[in-house]
C-alpha cells in the first residue's frame, strides 16, 4: 500500500508474552504488514484452530485499504484528498467513516481548547517536519502568520449530514493524528467478525487490545522512556478491550544555537510546544480517541493537560523533563483514571 499518512509519532512496546505452547492447545495468529506510512502487527489467540489465516490476512487488508480511500492525503481520489483539492463554499458527501472521524476530530478540538487540530499541516511543512523535507532554522512571524491564515478547524470546515464543506481557501486536513488509531479500530472490528476475542492489533504505535493474551492475562504493554537514544521503558501496563497511544516530541526535532523545535506544534501560536512534557499515554474506549487525545494533551502539557484529563475521566500518563540539580532526570504524573486502571 501507498505511504498515506505521516510517520507514526508513538513509541510502545509489547513485552514478552508466551506464543509456543498456548494453554487447552489454543494456536496464536501472528500476521504484519504495511500500511499508513508505517508497519502493522496483530497477535490473536485462536481458540478454535479453524481460523484461516490468510483470510484473516486478506479482509484485514481489505479494510485498512477501504481506510486509504477514505483519509490517504497520497492518494489524489481519496475522499481526504477531494476535499483538500475542494475550493471554499464546496461542499462534499462523504463515507460514514470519514464523517465519524472528522466528528471525533471536532469533538477533541473543542475539549482541548483548539489544540488538536487535523489542518495544521501548511504549520508542519513549514517548520520541515512534513514531507516537504526538514529545515534548520525557524521561519520568520510572516511565514507562520500565512502558515496559519490557512489553518484552523473551527473556522476552516463544516461536519453536517454526512457531508464536509470547506469555509477556508487553502486549508487542508491531514488525519495522521487520529487515522492511524481510526485504522487499528477497523482491523479490530473485522477480527471480530472471524469470531476472534483475545488479540492486539497495532498500526504504528497505536493499538487496541481485547481480552487476553496466550497467557491469559491482560495484554502487557510497555510504555517507553521519552529519550531520543534510549530504548528502555518507563511502565509496563495490563491493557484489555482498549484503545491506546503514547504520543512524544523526542523523536523528532531540530535545534538551532541551543533553542529545540519539536514537531509538536500548537495550532494557537503556530510554533512548536515549548513546555516540559516529553510523552503522553492515553487509555481510552478506542484507539481513534487514544490517538487524538495522546496528541492533544502533548500539545496542552501535562499542567493543563492533566486537569482536563481529570475533568473528562480520562486514563492519561504525562512524562515531563525535569533539571534537578544540574541532573537531567523524569517524572511521571497520572490522571486519576490511570491510576485507578493500573492499580
Amino acid at each position: 500500500m501507498s505511504d498515506s499518512f505521516l510517520l507514526s509519532r508513538r513509541s510502545f512496546m509489547v513485552m514478552p508474552i508466551c506464543l509456543a505452547a498456548c494453554k487447552k492447545g489454543w494456536s496464536v495468529l501472528e500476521l504484519t504488514g504495511l500500511t499508513m506510512g508505517t508497519s502493522y502487527s496483530i497477535v490473536a489467540v485462536d481458540h478454535t484452530k479453524d481460523v484461516n489465516k490468510a483470510e484473516v490476512q486478506k479482509a484485514v487488508d481489505l479494510a485498512l485499504a477501504k481506510v486509504n480511500t477514505q483519509m490517504s492525503n497520497w492518494d489524489a481520489s481519496s475522499e481526504i484528498s477531494r476535499f483538500n483539492a475542494a475550493s471554499a463554499g464546496d461542499t462534499l458527501t462523504v463515507s460514514p467513516e470519514l464523517e465519524h472521524v472528522m466528528l471525533a476530530a471536532g469533538h477533541v478540538h473543542d475539549a482541548t481548547e483548539g489544540r488538536f487540530d487535523v489542518t495544521v499541516g501548511a504549520l508542519i511543512d513549514l517548520w520541515g517536519f512534513g514531507a516537504n523535507g526538514t529545515r534548520r532554522d525557524a521561519p520568520s512571524d510572516t511565514q507562520i502568520a500565512d502558515a496559519m491564515a490557512r489553518s484552523g478547524q473551527s473556522r476552516s470546515l463544516k461536519v453536517k449530514n454526512g457531508a464536509l464543506t470547506k469555509m477556508n481557501d487553502g486549508a487542508e486536513v491531514y488525519l495522521s493524528a487520529i487515522g492511524k488509531g481510526f485504522g487499528v479500530d477497523q482491523v479490530a472490528r473485522t477480527l471480530k467478525s472471524f469470531g476472534i476475542t483475545d488479540y492486539m492489533v497495532e498500526i504504528g504505535g497505536d493499538l487496541y487490545t481485547a481480552g487476553r493474551n496466550p497467557e491469559g492475562k491482560a495484554w502487557q504493554i510497555g510504555i517507553e522512556t521519552p529519550e531520543a537514544f534510549d530504548r528502555g521503558v518507563a511502565q509496563v501496563v495490563g491493557v484489555s478491550d482498549m484503545g491506546m497511544a503514547t504520543s512524544g516530541d523526542y523523536r523528532n526535532f531540530f535545534e538551532v544555537d541551543g533553542q529545540r523545535y519539536s514537531h509538536i506544534i500548537d495550532a494557537t501560536t503556530g510554533r512548536p510546544v515549548t513546555h516540559n512534557t516529553a510523552s503522553v499515554t492515553v487509555m481510552t474506549e478506542n484507539a481513534m480517541l487514544a490517538d487524538a487525545w495522546a496528541t492533544a494533551l502533548l500539545v496542552l502539557g501535562r499542567e493543563r493537560g492533566l486537569e482536563i484529563a481529570n475533568q473528562r475521566d480520562l486514563a492519561v500518563l504525562f512524562i515531563d523533563h525535569v533539571v534537578k540539580d544540574g541532573e537531567h532526570g523524569r517524572v511521571s504524573y497520572a490522571s486519576d483514571k490511570f491510576t485507578a486502571l493500573t492499580a
